[in-house]
């Protein structure tokens, strides 16, 4: 934009005395270009929204549009957010609501509602699907094969072989209920011992079994190997995470602590006795 001002005498035509209009540029002055002719001074200004004292004068006569406000980029989000909300409110809705409220939607939004509605479905049956179990599920001898052996593919299934007068098993049991809650994705099922297998030894039990796709992918095999009496649900937990049966948040091993200082003890205890050992070579010599 350019803007020539001119000074002459004021005249009542003219009282404040200024021109407008295009003339050659000569750099001078804050907020502009000036040159001088005559008895006439040019301004040729390019940017009207820099924030000069002389472009306030010029917008105090008009001779510059006002200044553009910037706007706000927290307000700008506000409205953005506004807007969708007005645009697309049927996505933050249940199944639900969106029954309810389809009077309220000309023809465009239904088909919009009506591919949304088709998604949420599915997502739906999908995470119904992947969490249809649940619990822990008692089982007899009959159905072992069609529960564990041929359940459903790519299914993980935890069985409990167990006896209810061993009070480890009781434990094991109690803690498998709270993991079935905690991964409904995995399939988790408990039997009494005789009804599977007869004759087995009281050794043995608890007894866990995970399988996958018909076949035992890991096996757990009396007190020791499932934990010990003291066992705790974040161990139980940990054992069934490393064979790869539910996907769990601990971040590592409860035992770890309980490792370490078995292994601290083995190597102490090894290193005493080479040291015994030497001596008695050194005394036999």
């Amino acid at each position: 934009m350019q803007v020539r001002v001119g000074t002459r005498r004021a005249t009542p035509e003219h009282p404040v005395g200024l021109q407008l209009g295009p003339k050659p540029r000569d750099t001078n002055g804050e907020g502009g270009h000036r040159n001088r002719k005559g008895n006439q001074t040019v301004f040729v200004y390019d940017d009207p929204n820099e924030d000069t004292e002389w472009n306030d004068i010029l917008r105090d006569f008009g001779i510059l549009p006002p200044k553009e406000e910037s706007k706000d980029e927290i307000e700008e989000m506000v409205l953005c957010l506004q807007k969708e909300a007005m645009v697309k409110p049927f996505e933050k809705m249940t199944l639900a609501q969106l029954k309810e409220a389809e009077d309220e939607f000309d023809e465009e939004d239904m088909q919009a509602i009506e591919t949304y509605r088709e998604k949420r479905l599915q997502e739906w049956k999908a995470l119904k699907k992947k969490q249809k179990f649940g619990e822990l599920r008692e089982i007899s001898g009959n159905q072992y094969v069609n529960e564990v052996t041929n359940a459903e593919k790519d299914v993980w299934v935890i069985i409990h072989l167990y006896r209810s007068s061993i009070p480890m098993c009781l434990l094991v049991n109690q803690h498998l209920s709270l993991l079935a809650r905690k991964f409904p994705e995995a399939k988790f099922v408990k039997a009494i011992v005789n009804s599977c297998i007869q004759h087995y030894h009281d050794n043995c039990l608890p007894t866990i079994f995970v399988y996958k796709n018909g076949q035992i992918e890991a096996k757990f095999i009396g007190i020791i190997e499932c934990g010990g009496i003291n066992l705790k649900l974040e161990e139980l937990e940990w054992k069934l995470a490393e064979v790869g049966a539910i996907q769990t948040d601990l971040e590592e091993n409860p035992q770890k602590d309980i490792v370490d200082m078995m292994v601290s003890s083995i190597r102490n205890t090894s290193i005493h006795d080479d040291s015994d050992s030497s001596n008695s070579d050194n005394d036999t010599k």
